[in-house]
Parts: structure tokens; C-alpha cells; sequence
């Protein structure tokens, strides 16, 4: 059964920060206090992060407390600044015996060129989103990380597309649920992987200045084009379920996740993305790493065409110009 994204997986919330007037924003996903068991994989070849080591399976700390996707290259990583404070004054953390430490990996992406490239998520926003976290349906579109996202951009922000938040969740007959939100800023094509049919990415034009369809970006790149927008990608996503998993089970999770992005973005983990794929359980059925993974990868790839539908919708696709949040 379909649900209605990642706040479907119990214990879970989502809050967002944005600013439109700048064309940027941050998302953070609070886990349970407890924390939730978590993994990551990174496949893009230009990522900004923090705290990724810390999820390595062979490496101490077992749960983590919330993730920070920001906007804002790597000034908007500041963010998380505030998720540690936020969750600090509410008593949640590491237990150092002297202190307790939240644990906060986060990711970023590029949006600098879009709106204003001097004004990126710090520590207030990454406490105001926490502070709007909520287990509600999880708002998609330009919203938080999603505000600035583009996607298509072999020719640059004039022939791209707005990208965007989505998210997406199922639920089997045992109670399992695993669900995805993903962040889709993106250099390739956007596909509904049931279709086929290309969503957005790299717009022809005709004589008016409107869009008559959407070039081959693999085909742009063999003759030459693309690789001078080499920082203005990268896509990024949580894949989450209530199954019981270890570390090591759920770090293969968030590989397999990865699969979901592959069917939705043509091309994907790029020299010129930083393609970072998270993965958390936090719950108690009983499961098995393989159906969690397939499930999660289903899930990512309907995320990525959720968020990309849902900044259409709200903004339309753009005709001509740069790409504007607002």
C-alpha cells in the first residue's frame, strides 16, 4: 500500500527552513530520542558532508539522531550547528556521561547561482527547521533543501528545470513500512521510471524562447557540453523503514537505494554531483536487508518524480530566463 512519504516510518519527523527571497533552504529529519540505527552511501563524485565517517559500519556509534539536508554548498553544512543545539535543550544525544552529544551527519547541495549566492542556512535555520519539525504529511516542492533545486543543467540554469522536495512511502501486510525523501538538484534528465516519459532536464527551445521538448544530456556531454557547470548538482536522500536492522544491513540499504535514483536521473552519480543516499531504521519487525532494499529503491525513484512533479505544479515549468524559487 502507497502512503504519504517519510513520516510514515513511526517516530520520525520532517521541518524545513526556507527562503524563496534567496532561493535556498534546509530540511531535518529528527529521529526517535532513542535514535534511530543508520547508514549512508556516497556515489557522486562531488559531495559536501559531515559526519559521514561516523556511519561506517565498522565505526563506534551505533544510532544517530537527526540528518540535515542543506542548501548553500558547503556554508549551508553550518546548519547543523543548530540541529545540535536544538536537540541539546531537548535532552537528546550521545551519552558521554558528562554530556550528551547529538549526532548530526549532513549533506549539501549547490544552489548559490540561482537566487543570491550570499545568503545560505546557518545555525538559525537549522534550529527553525527542527522547530517545525512535525510527523504530518511531509510537504513537497520547493520547500527546505528543495527551494533552490534545479535540474537539467548540461546548457545552465537557462535551459534547466525546477527541481525539487518529494517524497514517498509503502507499507506491506506485516506492518512494514519504508519510505524515501529525496532532494532532486540534479545535473541529468528527471524520468518517471514507469513510463519513461522524461519529466524535466535540459529544455530545447524554440524562436520565442519556450520549451518544445528536453535534449539527451549524455548526448550534450559526448560532444562537449556540460562539464563547466561541474558544482551545481547533486541529489539528496533518506531512505527510512520500522524494520530492525544493524548497521552494517543498513548501510547495504542505503546502497541499494541508490538503484531508485539511477531509474529516475539520467546521468546519475556524475563527477559533477554529489549523490548521497541515507538510510535509517528504527523500528522493531522483523525483516530482511533485501526487501527493505528493493522496497527503498522503489520508494527513492518515486520521490525523485514526486518532488519534481510538485515544483511544476506550484511553479510551472519556466519558459525562458533564469531560474527563480519564486
Amino acid at each position: 500500500m502507497m502512503g504519504s512519504g517519510l513520516t510514515d516510518v513511526c517516530g520520525l519527523r520532517v521541518g524545513h527552513w526556507s527562503d524563496p527571497d534567496a532561493g535556498t533552504g534546509c530540511t531535518v529529519i529528527l529521529c526517535p530520542p532513542e535514535g534511530a540505527v543508520a547508514g549512508v552511501d556516497v556515489r557522486g563524485g562531488a559531495p559536501g558532508g559531515r559526519e559521514l565517517d561516523v556511519l561506517r559500519p565498522e565505526n563506534t556509534v551505533e544510532r544517530i539522531h537527526a540528518i540535515l539536508l542543506g542548501g548553500g554548498s558547503a556554508f549551508g553544512l553550518a546548519a547543523a550547528d543548530g540541529v545540535m543545539r536544538w536537540l541539546e535543550e531537548h535532552g537528546v544525544g550521545y551519552d558521554v556521561g558528562i554530556a550528551r552529544v547529538p549526532i548530526v551527519p549532513a549533506a549539501i547541495l549547490f544552489d548559490l547561482p540561482v537566487v543570491r549566492a550570499d545568503v545560505r542556512p546557518g545555525p538559525e535555520a537549522g534550529y527553525a527547521a527542527c522547530a517545525a519539525a512535525n510527523d504530518g504529511p511531509v510537504a513537497q516542492g520547493n520547500v527546505g533543501a528543495g527551494v533552490g533545486a534545479s535540474v537539467g543543467k548540461a546548457r545552465g540554469l537557462a535551459y534547466a528545470c525546477k527541481g525539487g522536495l518529494g517524497s514517498a512511502s509503502t507499507s506491506l501486510p506485516n506492518g512494514l513500512v519504508v519510505a524515501a525523501l529525496a532532494v532532486v538538484n540534479a545535473f541529468g534528465n528527471i524520468s518517471d521510471p514507469r513510463t519513461g516519459r522524461v519529466l524535466a532536464g535540459v529544455r530545447e527551445m524554440d524562436a520565442a524562447g519556450c520549451c518544445t521538448g528536453f535534449a539527451d544530456p549524455v548526448a550534450l556531454l559526448a560532444a562537449g557540453e556540460g562539464p563547466q557547470f561541474a558544482t551545481s548538482n547533486t541529489t539528496l536522500a533518506v531512505v527510512a523503514t520500522n524494520g530492525r536492522l544493524s548497521k552494517a544491513a543498513i548501510t547495504k540499504v542505503a546502497q541499494q537505494a541508490q538503484t531508485g535514483l539511477a531509474r529516475a536521473i539520467r546521468p546519475v552519480h556524475t563527477t559533477i554531483d554529489g549523490d548521497t543516499v541515507f538510510a535509517l531504521s528504527c523500528g522493531e519487525i522483523d525483516t530482511h536487508t533485501d526487501i527493505v532494499g528493493a522496497l527503498a529503491a522503489d520508494m527513492l525513484a518515486q520521490a525523485v518524480v514526486n518532488g519534481v512533479l510538485a515544483a511544476q505544479s506550484a511553479y510551472g515549468l519556466p519558459c525562458a530566463g533564469e531560474i527563480r524559487a519564486d
